[in-house]
């Protein structure tokens, strides 16, 4: 007993971050102006409190500690506007939801949470995979200082109809029956129920499955799940409560029916025809595609009802990803971490620019573009006056976008919790 104390203080060490001192000048070769969409050098960085209160200044504070990346390239904070911190896709996640505790659920996303602020992630929104409320707690942990993590923007539980994308299929009648309070509505009464419940609890963004899914057991894939009426009462009631709504869509009808509802962002967008992006671009909504889930799910091994609905959704994605390019779509970055391992959310970029995307504009994806998307106009670039979100990467993205890839420096809020020794 007497070891207790020794061990909680070494605990406490070493789950601390490196606090910056009040006023910090970060010095680097450069950083990414990213709405001029230029290389700015030298780059000197006044950090006062969690803001940036000078850049490249004439004379720099007294007493200030200094931080020096020599040959790197600060970036802002990366965003990723698709991530599940407290799931992954392991062996036996088919039944987890009648395993799990809510403990479970939040406690797994701890590590995962880390893992995402390591790499560069300093803002994410976590699309529902929060079983009671999960994601909501772990959100708290992290406001709190009690662990490692990104701001986090949780959508509790996604709305589906009963045996939807969203809802848990698979298992026999009686075993865990869902209803509102696990996001599972039918009808417009139900759904706004089910929205209100969300919000109550925590939720600051919410996700409604508009279409089939892959890693789900109903089918067929991207057929559309929720009708009109239900889809923009969601979108109405979380719009009053000044929340952003996304939309889970594989299929075309539904792409459409999701941006014409009013939904602000479609996710995975997978069969997006000629039509769908002249709706959407009408609208102005966002589409997040995911590139490196599309090759990471070409190796895992699936149950072979889903690996058929993956293998014949693959060609579709690079089309769409493709047709989202050309005609100019606003483009979110979001990866689906969770789907593959939590921490590696930059391979996104690769990706993309090897669907055709520039670095500059997959850049831009997670910075400037999630910045809207989430509402959060204090984020996203290096000015005067935002948080001081700030990472740095060993050399120039705009001409290797792999060196994304291996973030070396991590600030969030004006604290560093990553630097080169």
């Amino acid at each position: 007993m007497n070891k207790m104390p020794v061990l909680a203080a070494t605990f406490a060490l070493l789950a601390t971050p490196f606090a910056a001192a009040e006023t910090v000048v970060i010095e680097a070769a450069r950083y990414l102006d990213v709405v001029q969409g230029r290389m700015i050098s030298p780059a000197v960085i006044v950090v006062e409190g969690d803001k940036i209160a000078a850049i490249n200044p004439s004379t720099r504070p007294a007493n200030a500690k200094t931080i020096r990346l020599d040959g790197q390239t600060l970036l802002p904070g990366l965003m990723d506007s698709h991530t599940h911190l407290n799931y992954d896709l392991v062996e036996g996640w088919e039944t987890e939801p009648v395993r799990f505790t809510t403990g479970d659920f939040a406690l797994r996303g701890v590590p995962n949470a880390k893992a995402t602020l390591l790499a560069g992630f300093t803002t994410v929104r976590d699309l529902g995979t929060g079983a009671g409320f999960s994601d909501v707690a772990l959100m708290h942990a992290i406001d709190k200082g009690w662990v490692i993590g990104p701001r986090m923007i949780p959508a509790g539980h996604a709305l589906s109809i009963t045996g939807g994308h969203c809802d848990i299929t698979g298992f026999g009648p009686g075993i865990e029956p869902s209803n509102y309070v696990s996001g599972l509505a039918d009808g417009i009464d139900a759904v706004l129920k089910a929205v209100r419940y969300q919000i109550k609890h925590g939720a600051k963004v919410i996700k409604i499955c508009a279409t089939a899914g892959v890693l789900s057991f109903e089918g067929p894939v991207g057929a559309q799940q929720y009708s009109i009426e239900e889809l923009r009462a969601a979108a109405q009631e979380a719009h009053r409560h000044g929340l952003k709504i996304a939309a889970h869509a594989h299929g075309t009808e539904g792409i459409i029916a999701s941006s014409e509802t009013g939904i602000d962002s479609i996710e995975h967008n997978s069969m997006m025809t000629d039509e769908a992006a002249r709706v959407i671009k009408k609208n102005g909504s966002f589409v997040v595609p995911n590139m490196h889930l599309l090759e990471v799910l070409q190796n895992v091994k699936l149950p072979e009802a889903l690996a058929k609905k993956q293998a014949f959704l693959h060609p579709q994605v690079i089309e769409s990803f493709r047709r989202d390019l050309q005609q100019e779509l606003k483009i979110s970055f979001g990866t689906d971490a969770g789907v593959f391992p939590h921490g590696h959310n930059a391979k996104e970029f690769t990706a993309r620019v090897k669907y055709g995307m520039k670095p500059l504009e997959a850049i831009r994806s997670a910075t400037t573009v999630n910045a809207e998307l989430f509402g959060k106009p204090d984020r996203g670039r290096i000015e005067t006056g935002l948080l001081a979100d700030l990472i740095a990467v060993a050399g120039d993205p705009l001409e290797d976008i792999k060196l994304v890839e291996d973030v070396r420096f991590v600030m969030k809020g004006g604290v560093v919790y990553k630097q080169p020794e």
